[in-house]
């Protein structure tokens, strides 16, 4: 007897692994997660859910004999998000089911569109689609928003992303996506005028996002990025897309200088400010090291749940 062909399920098993929630990260730590509303309980209790992701279209074909879409594995050079590491982390998964936390970065990029448009019409033109995440000290979040920023900007229609991973003293963004390897990334393409920027961008298999590595570690990193070749290359990076934005995950602003230089190349700061951590001393240290920025925006994380305060907790199904 001839062996069935695999289902569509059986062959995106090997690539997304659907039962990794089962195996469990019990131990695993989960960054804080509040977004102007507290929603750290409720995306872990739906994170079992969100590791059934969609599979993005472009990697389906027409459906076979048996009525199924087949699986395209997708080309090499497109990297593979890890969206059952997304859900394990609380975090928004591409293709999975609105929920609240979704909503609160709904809010929180409509405002930093509308801005760009602004910005858009003074004198930094094309850089207003540039947007820098950062925080005044570690651990209040800035990278867990950085990322799901980005993954909600990627699922708007006109745009496309590009995440860069500016913490250039400890660069985490590509690990949390599951991405693999030593990639060439900034800091390589600012010490080396020989290298094409977009040869270094990374496609992901999330449609409209791709990844920008933040590339082998420099003592002057700082230094780097004051130089003319960074505005250079952004506005490389901006003019090979007009429809792209590029999202900097950067280091907090209290800890590291390069904020500080990054801040006067960006169109927009998002400052993530943690509400059981951060001083208002904190934030005001950190908007001066920012405000070579005209445009800096306050992001509440971590803010404790209060039942009936009628946003999107209980909508979803999640007010308790």
């Amino acid at each position: 007897m001839s062996a069935r062909p695999e289902s569509l399920i059986e062959r995106a098993a090997r690539v997304y692994d659907f039962n990794a929630h089962l195996r469990g990260r019990a131990d695993a730590p989960v960054e804080a997660v509040a977004v102007e509303e507290p929603v750290a309980a409720r995306v872990q209790d739906a994170a079992p859910t969100g590791t059934l992701a969609a599979i993005p279209a472009e990697f389906l074909s027409d459906s076979d004999d048996d009525g199924l879409d087949e699986w395209i594995a997708p080309p090499s050079d497109v990297a593979m998000i890890d969206r059952t590491m997304l859900a394990e982390m609380g975090m928004l998964v591409p293709g999975a089911p609105v929920g609240a936390l979704a909503e609160e970065f709904r809010l929180v990029k409509r405002q930093l569109l509308l801005t760009a448009r602004i910005v858009a019409e003074g004198p930094l033109r094309q850089r207003a689609r540039t947007i820098l995440v950062g925080s005044g000290k570690p651990g209040e979040g800035k990278t867990f928003c950085a990322i799901n920023l980005a993954i909600s900007l990627a699922a708007e229609r006109d745009v496309e992303i590009l995440l860069v991973d500016a913490d250039f003293a400890k660069p985490d963004v590509l690990a949390r996506l599951g991405v693999d390897g030593e990639h060439t990334g900034l800091l390589d393409i600012l010490a080396d005028a020989r290298i094409d920027p977009e040869a270094c961008v990374i496609r992901t298999d999330v449609p409209q996002l791709s990844l920008l590595a933040a590339g082998k570690r420099s003592h002057s990193d700082t230094e780097l990025l004051a130089s003319a070749r960074t505005g250079e290359v952004l506005d490389r990076l901006l003019a090979a897309n007009p429809k792209r934005i590029i999202v900097f995950d950067s280091p907090p602003a209290l800890a590291a200088s390069p904020a500080s230089v990054l801040a006067l190349l960006v169109g927009q700061v998002m400052l993530v400010v943690r509400a059981d951590r951060t001083t208002e001393g904190d934030v005001q240290e950190a908007v001066q090291l920012l405000d070579g920025c005209d445009e800096i925006h306050l992001v509440l994380n971590a803010v404790s749940y209060e039942p009936g305060r009628g946003r999107f907790g209980s909508y979803y199904g999640r007010g308790e």
